[in-house]
């Protein structure tokens, strides 16, 4: 009895023992499993940092062989709107029937012949440029645009392609245009550009000025002081160069290099009377295509070109 005792309890234990390595067994081989299971996810963590990158990457625009490129069409002698191709007018891609010409899509032309492009035009509202190349619509803005620093902030800038001067606008009449400096003008109503340096900054320096509503274009500024509403304007010398050429009843007072000038600290200044060409914020491919064109350019090359371009430029628009 004892013996079978024995026997039986032997077998209990090996029963017992057999069953915890049995259950121990299936939680061994769920264990690797788990990590088979973690490895993808290492796998597709990997992809991700690769990835990174190319999301900061700005594609240059301009791989279909095509520059295209946005202005106002409406802001001699930088740039005009005229019916023909006449003196090299470049159609209007979004106006139909409508040509672009000026000292803008001039500059335009060299930069796309000399890197092997064609030039495409946009008409675009002034407010609606810095926007526009943001958000990819066109490649670069070449509309006459001061390279400020507020821009900068939003694109980037290649140039410059014009060195400017902060000037004002009269009649020849007018008992203004005697002015030697902006004191003299105290008084007077006055207007600019909306969301330029002329309207922000030089206007308010005139002691007493009357300042009237921004124009928001350059031909409605020219209006206004065609048609008397203000006694001057405030611009910079090619766009007061050409409204000289439009409209011979009016003069240009300039201040520049004397103590009644517009007072702004050099690099405010040079901020200022620089025209540069805009483009989306890290597209420094197309940035230093432009800028290998625009610095075979001399001040003088520029200045002779914008001197053709109020040559031809439309009498009125």
């Amino acid at each position: 009895m004892k013996k079978l005792v024995t026997i039986l309890l032997s077998a209990a234990m090996l029963l017992s023992l057999a069953a915890c390595g049995s259950s121990s067994a299936p939680a061994g081989t769920t264990a690797p499993a788990a990590e088979t299971t973690a490895a993808p996810a290492e796998t597709t963590a990997a992809p991700a940092e690769t990835a990174a990158p190319a999301e900061t990457a700005v594609a240059s625009g301009v791989e279909d062989g095509v520059l295209t490129i946005a202005m106002e069409c409406a802001y001699a002698p930088y740039n005009w709107t005229q019916s023909d191709d006449s003196n090299g007018a470049v159609p209007i891609a979004n106006v139909p029937g409508s040509y672009a010409n000026g000292y803008d899509v001039m500059i335009g032309k060299a930069i796309a012949e000399a890197n092997g492009w064609e030039l495409e035009v946009i008409q675009s509202d002034w407010d609606s440029l810095v926007p526009g190349v943001q958000t990819g619509m066109f490649d670069a803005v070449i509309a006459g645009q001061s390279m400020t620093a507020e821009r900068a902030e939003q694109v980037d800038f290649a140039g410059p392609y014009f060195y400017a001067t902060i000037v004002c606008v009269t009649k020849a009449d007018s008992p203004y245009a005697s002015a030697t400096s902006i004191a003299d003008l105290a008084g007077g109503s006055c207007t600019a550009q909306i969301a330029t340096i002329w309207y922000d900054q030089c206007l308010p320096q005139i002691e007493g000025a009357n300042i009237l509503t921004a124009a928001e274009t350059a031909p409605a500024m020219l209006m206004a002081l065609e048609t008397d509403m203000v006694d001057f304007i405030c611009t910079d010398m090619p766009t007061a160069q050409g409204a000289v050429a439009a409209y011979p009843d009016m003069t240009i007072l300039d201040f520049s290099g004397t103590d009644g000038d517009f007072q702004f600290s050099e690099e405010v200044r040079a901020e200022n009377v620089n025209i540069g060409v805009s483009v989306m914020k890290g597209n420094t491919a197309l940035r230093d295509a432009i800028d290998s064109v625009l610095s075979t350019m001399t001040v003088d090359d520029f200045n002779d070109l914008m001197a053709y371009a109020i040559s031809i430029q439309p009498l009125s628009e």
